[in-house]
């Protein structure tokens, strides 16, 4: 049930006259009084003989005797239930009205003096309330924290009337469409009103952005429409935006400033990402260089997918571990590699990305102000995202892609449980979103090259495939069935014999991969940790252009010391 206060205005017959009209699309059906401050006030939808005016007069008399009605005076308040909710009855309906006017201060239970106020219901789904903000008494309500207080007896309300359950609210969300922004967009066949369609873009060109300029180009180039708000010193003040066809009724673009779309895309906010150099929570900035020792420059999508992975898998690390201002700002910073991902991703990935990065976008920002510079990292992979270019999707591009998005998912998860700690029900909502769009996304991405993982573990001597089997029952013996037993084990075993070949100790390798975080939220453990030690051993990511593994079994590996250490730190965290 989502309460929400509207501008007040200064004309009651106006707003008397939409409630109870046809609505700008003829969805208002049977307009009528569910509840009111006085049980005879006159009901004009129903009663042939009440008009719009006679109860216009009621309301605002109390506003004449104390000389406000030049003022704004008309408070509104609309509620309305979630789709699935089930359909209420007036009576019910009335109840939720005195219960909002009485916990806003309109007119609070017991108190014979409050504001008058009427209930309007024009919908199965919601109600508008319309209140005179002059008291009996000639004083003006005390209305202070009312949209807040609103939002909490929602809460109540929908616990005792079975009806959708939605998290509190702590004013960090972006602003929502208005029902005219709505009805707009679905007029015009918009996918999304042009207010979102504007935030999205904007994040997109800030993702990575390393300057002002680079920022505002950027903009341009997505075919926005840009004007600049400059001081007569010549400074830059702060920015709006439009879509070139989104015009008002003069046929003008509609404009919005940084700070309308989303809290953090005001100038201001923006331009902290690029004046605050820094490292990670720990004092160091992350090893983004591979095996060989060489940095894994963003000339081409893969090597960007790499280094992005390197960097997303860090900030897990820190979110786990570090303090909350450096998580703070890796969720930010996540959020620019998840807007930067889906603006370069293949076409069979691209929407379950976008809406990754829609739902991250609630998750990123909460009252712990991030500390930035922490981040630097993320928004270095962010750039080189968007400077190596979209991907199509197949061959090592395609495969860093769904290294990429693992790696990814696991943050969204680190986040969603971050956020719940420190009771933050809509980011934490937000994160458990993004991870099902990324495990979507994901299973889009990895069926091609896990395919050709698995069919190169599968033609694998038998030997070898046997070497393998002992390697995970040595590092991890408590999930050695598990993962033996799993369609992907072909994957991994190839992996694991790719490992070897590269110099690497297949058992030391796989038990810092299952010791370094947790694999219950994963849905096939073989997957994760092909994807972990492909990284961390720096193997190529598509195999179809690899020769056949040869290598020649060798005796089945003791646990090592550092894989027996880790085992017990493994097993309390699995489990």
């Amino acid at each position: 049930m989502i309460p929400r206060v509207h501008k007040r205005g200064t004309r009651t017959i106006g707003l008397l006259y939409y409630l109870y009209g046809p609505g700008t699309h003829e969805e208002h059906v049977d307009p009528h009084l569910v509840a009111a401050w006085d049980s005879l006030a006159p009901d004009p939808g129903r009663d042939p003989d009440a008009s719009y005016a006679d109860l216009q007069q009621l309301l605002d008399q109390p506003v004449e005797a104390a000389g406000r009605s030049g003022r704004p005076h008309v408070w509104h308040l609309s509620v309305r239930a979630a789709p699935e909710d089930p359909v209420l009855t007036d009576e019910q309906w009335g109840e939720i009205a005195r219960r909002m006017v009485a916990v806003t201060g309109i007119a609070p239970d017991g108190d014979t003096a409050g504001c008058r106020w009427a209930a309007v219901r024009h919908a199965d789904d919601h109600i508008h309330i319309i209140a005179t903000l002059a008291r009996e008494d000639g004083r003006t309500p005390r209305l202070n924290n009312d949209a807040a207080r609103a939002q909490a007896e929602a809460r109540l309300l929908e616990a005792e009337y079975g009806l959708r359950r939605l998290n509190t609210g702590d004013g960090t969300g972006a602003r929502r469409p208005t029902s005219a922004e709505r009805h707009k967009a679905t007029r015009e066949n918009r996918e999304r009103t042009p207010r979102e369609e504007l935030r999205e873009t904007v994040r997109r060109a800030v993702a990575g952005a390393e300057s002002e300029r680079e920022f505002f180009d950027r903009l341009a180039a997505s075919g926005l429409l840009v004007r600049r708000r400059v001081a007569p010193s010549g400074d830059l003040l702060g920015y709006t935006v439009a879509l070139p066809d989104d015009r008002n009724g003069k046929g003008e673009p509609v404009f919005y400033s940084g700070s309308k779309l989303a809290p953090d895309l005001s100038l201001p906010r923006i331009r902290e990402r690029w004046t605050t150099p820094g490292t990670d929570a720990g004092g160091q900035e992350p090893d983004t260089r591979s095996a060989s020792g060489l940095p894994l420059a963003p000339d081409g999508p893969a090597p960007a997918r790499r280094r992005a992975a390197h960097a997303a898998w860090h900030a897990v690390l820190v979110i786990d571990q570090g303090d909350d201002p450096a998580t703070a700002a890796q969720l930010a910073g996540a959020g620019e590699v998840l807007d930067a991902l889906a603006k370069t991703s293949a076409a069979h990935t691209r929407r379950e990305l976008r809406e990754a990065a829609w739902a991250f976008e609630r998750a990123s920002r909460s009252h712990v102000r991030a500390v930035r510079g922490h981040d630097r990292a993320l928004r270095q992979a962010a750039r080189d995202l968007v400077r190596g270019g979209p991907t199509l999707g197949r061959g090592e591009d395609g495969a860093s892609t769904a290294m990429l998005i693992d790696m990814v998912f696991f943050l969204a998860v680190a986040a969603a449980a971050w956020h719940a700690r420190k009771g933050h029900a809509q980011q934490a909502a937000a994160a458990r979103q993004t991870a099902e769009h990324l495990r979507a996304a994901y299973q889009q991405a990895a069926g091609q090259p896990l395919n050709a993982l698995n069919e190169r573990g599968r033609r694998m001597a038998q030997p070898l495939r046997l070497q393998q089997a002992a390697y995970v029952r040595a590092a991890v013996p408590e999930l050695a069935g598990q993962i033996l037993g799993e369609s992907g084990w072909p994957a991994l075993a190839a992996t694991l014999a790719d490992a070897q070949a590269s110099g690497h100790d297949p058992a030391v390798l796989l038990a810092e991969a299952v010791q370094r975080r947790e694999l219950d939220t994963a849905g096939s453990l073989s997957d994760v940790l092909v994807w972990r030690l492909r990284r961390m051993a720096d193997l190529p990511t598509d195999t179809t252009t690899l020769p056949p593994v040869t290598a020649r079994a060798t005796t089945a590996p003791q646990p090592t010391a550092r894989a027996t250490a880790n085992r017990s730190d493994q097993v309390r965290k699995v489990r």
